[in-house]
């Protein structure tokens, strides 16, 4: 009975995979590039210097004069770079804990583990889907060095709050900003925050797109130095200064057992035209979310959250909840979307739902019920700054048509 019940889905699921091929297909995500990072990135073809060089210099530099306040920007190749290059610079080993959300991707929690430290876990805000302060300070231990506030879909965290606690009992702050350009917090935009070190993330589908990418931002010099070391195999010279010399400088020093980290000037030249359109590409976004929430607002759904008055949400992506009054899972609404030729994603699968955290800290589900309960209920919407409102309009008739 069995069998012919699993026959039969798989059957249901081939079809749905038939019809979607034949409709025009929407899809999750497509990143807005324009000839002028086409241009760009030419040139650094042409100029023959295609890893860490000039271009990658003058991205670090805007990042940082985007920003201001004084912050120093270390670009790396990923945002899961930059988080282990932060927490390394902090002096995070074995034998620490850090404490961070569930809620999140794997990078977050797993850059801990190669340090040798213990992630601990505490739920999130269910209005939210943000790490919860009232529940930190009760996971902090004598082997607590640092917590790792996430800002999920471009939401800024309690970062009040957070602060305070770190303050009083002296720990290191590490956000992951990777869905946070340009969001801010009290008006001020992440990265020039309080906190110890802020990580951005510029992968395919983020705010800001370099294909794959990061930066790390952090007002202290020592940790600026010490990321810009250990990001190229724990050299003490750049590579860019050794080659680029007038004078033989071929002599360098290997400092510490450094890690191949490093953004390239390929990277960067989409970095520094993608970083000039990072408030109109806010615009578009934030007018699509807006669109979302006028045609959205009446059917059995819980629609993302909005920041405290005079704040920005980055909008990198758009979460939907669906009530338990929707007669269809979550499940049968994506495969449903796909039919109709949209694509959806779910953000994201908790981490104590994976095989590794939760045999290796041996978790339950409902060891987290508010991380469990909003990833039940989550479906993600595309969105993205070339979308049209023919796009849109499609997206928002899809969704009416299944939960109504």
């Amino acid at each position: 009975m069995l069998q012919v019940k699993e026959k039969a889905k798989e059957k249901t699921k081939e079809k749905t995979a038939q019809e979607a091929e034949k409709i025009d297909f929407l899809p999750f995500f497509v990143p807005d590039i324009g000839e002028e990072e086409i241009a760009e990135v030419v040139d650094s073809l042409h100029s023959g210097w295609i890893t860490t060089g000039p271009k990658t210099r003058l991205f670090e530099r805007n990042f940082a004069e985007f920003l201001g306040n004084g912050v120093e920007a270390v670009a790396v190749n990923s945002g899961t770079a930059g988080l282990h290059l932060a927490l390394e610079a902090l002096g995070i080993g074995a034998g620490d804990e850090v404490i961070t959300t569930p809620y999140t991707f794997t990078a977050t929690a797993e850059v801990v583990r190669y340090l040798g430290a213990r992630p601990v876990f505490v739920d999130i805000d269910p209005g939210t889907f943000n790490i919860d302060p009232l529940m930190i300070e009760a996971a902090i231990t004598p082997r607590t060095r640092a917590i790792i506030p996430v800002h999920f879909a471009g939401l800024t965290c309690d970062m009040d709050a957070i602060m305070d606690i770190a303050r009083h009992y002296r720990l290191a702050v590490v956000e992951d900003a990777a869905h946070a350009l340009p969001a801010t917090c009290k008006g001020n935009l992440v990265g020039t925050l309080k906190s110890d070190v802020t990580m951005y993330s510029f992968y395919a589908n983020k705010t800001l797109a370099t294909g794959e990418g990061g930066m790390i931002v952090t007002r202290s010099s020592e940790i600026a130095s010490r990321c810009r070391v250990m990001r190229l195999h724990g050299i003490s010279r750049d590579a860019f200064d050794r080659y680029t010399s007038t004078k033989p400088a071929w002599y360098y020093e290997v400092i510490a057992p450094g890690f191949k980290y490093n953004m390239t000037d390929l990277a960067a030249s989409l970095g520094i035209h993608q970083l000039k359109k990072v408030w109109s590409f806010h615009e578009r976004r934030g007018h699509i979310a807006a669109q979302y929430d006028a045609e959205l607002a009446d059917l059995p759904l819980q629609l993302p959250p909005h920041p405290r008055r005079g704040d920005l949400h980055a909008w990198h992506i758009y979460v939907i909840r669906l009530d338990e009054s929707v007669k269809i899972s979550r499940e049968e609404f994506i495969e449903q979307m796909a039919a109709r030729g949209i694509g959806c994603s779910v953000h994201f699968i908790p981490l104590h739902l994976h095989p590794y955290w939760s045999r290796t800290y041996d978790l339950q589900p409902m060891d987290f019920p508010h991380a469990f309960c909003a990833y039940k209920q989550a479906v993600t919407l595309p969105l993205f700054t070339r979308m049209t409102d023919g796009d849109q309009a499609r997206v928002v008739n899809a969704v009416r048509e299944l939960v109504t």
